[in-house]
């Protein structure tokens, strides 16, 4: 696939159109508040025979939206007597945390890494054991479309709450350093990391890499690849919807969390991406307000971006943002 999208002079000026809700601060503050009237319970049981030498690995349960019970990792470099750089990683769409020996690489570059588990998704790509026992109204098959009828009902209003109690979580292990806390993900897991960076004053870093879930009224007209068209087959059924689903959709949109984004921020972007067109992710970057932000082009990638490139950029950055 060629490139398809804005040249590049055009995308580092490209503004979204993505309108902000004017309560969206209310929403958000309003939707936490809720969150933390349950207990966190963050409970980290140390596991024996991983067949690991090199990590201390905990499986962890804590209370996410709605007290529900959320499900993670965190490895840890064995040994470990004093609190660690924390990076919190959030998963791509339709997979879950799956077995602990896939996450040594922030452990073996000496910091504390938590992996949340993703509600209702874990059987895509890798399993996941976190239920959502919170139903919605009619939906096209997948997750963009749950609840989509009322932000209050919609599933990313669960699974980012999550995602900002996962870093509480996280951050309450007596191994954890939380003034030295980075979240990143990739695609879903980089809408997440935008997101978190927008509801979290204190985080030191975030990197998200080819987010998805950033300006749905370009995305949503731009692909016709999934997840994203989950939206469009939606409406094509539900023709008199359009309004109140973009209506929902800006409660959620990685552009205004962005707008808010507290800490420096290294973003990454292929531009022949067609999951997540490079176009959506400059209007989350271009919007983002921490002055100490920079964006990876990766020119002849698709959605698989990066990759290794790109963990390679984060090695030799995240530590000095983190003063690891």
């Amino acid at each position: 696939m060629s490139l398809f999208d804005l040249p590049l002079d055009e995308l580092h000026s490209y503004r979204s159109r993505s309108v902000e809700p004017e309560d969206f601060d209310a929403f958000w503050s309003a939707t936490l508040d809720e969150a933390r009237t349950h207990d966190l319970d963050a409970r980290f049981e140390l596991l024996a025979g991983t067949g690991l030498s090199t990590v201390d690995v905990y499986d962890v349960t804590f209370a996410g939206f709605g007290g529900h019970p959320v499900k993670g990792w965190l490895v840890i470099p064995a040994g470990t007597d004093r609190p660690l750089p924390l990076v919190v990683e959030f998963l791509g769409y339709g997979g879950g945390r799956g077995l602990p020996h896939s996450y040594l690489l922030w452990a073996s570059a000496g910091m504390a890494h938590f992996v949340m588990d993703t509600r209702g998704q874990g059987s895509g790509w890798a399993p996941g054991d976190t239920a959502d026992p919170v139903g919605s109204g009619p939906a096209f098959n997948g997750f963009m479309t749950r609840g989509i009828e009322d932000p209050y009902a919609y599933y990313y209003r669960r699974l980012i709450t999550d995602a900002v109690r996962a870093v509480e979580a996280a951050r309450s292990h007596p191994l954890t350093d939380a003034a030295r806390t980075a979240a990143i993900g990739v695609s879903q897991g980089g809408g997440l990391t935008v997101a978190v960076g927008g509801l979290i004053p204190d985080l030191a870093a975030i990197a998200p890499d080819v987010p998805f879930l950033c300006d749905f009224p370009r995305a949503t007209r731009l692909t016709d690849r999934l997840p994203y068209r989950e939206i469009g087959n939606y409406l094509k059924t539900h023709r008199n919807r359009a309004e109140r689903a973009q209506a929902t959709l800006a409660y959620f949109d990685g552009v205004h969390f962005a707008a808010r984004g507290r800490a420096p921020a290294m973003f990454s972007v292929a531009l022949e991406d067609q999951t997540c067109p490079p176009s959506t992710v400059f209007a989350a970057y271009n919007a983002y307000a921490h002055p100490e932000k920079e964006i990876e082009v990766y020119e002849f990638n698709d959605h698989e971006g990066g990759g290794p490139f790109q963990q390679a950029v984060q090695l030799a950055r995240l530590p000095r943002l983190l003063k690891a």
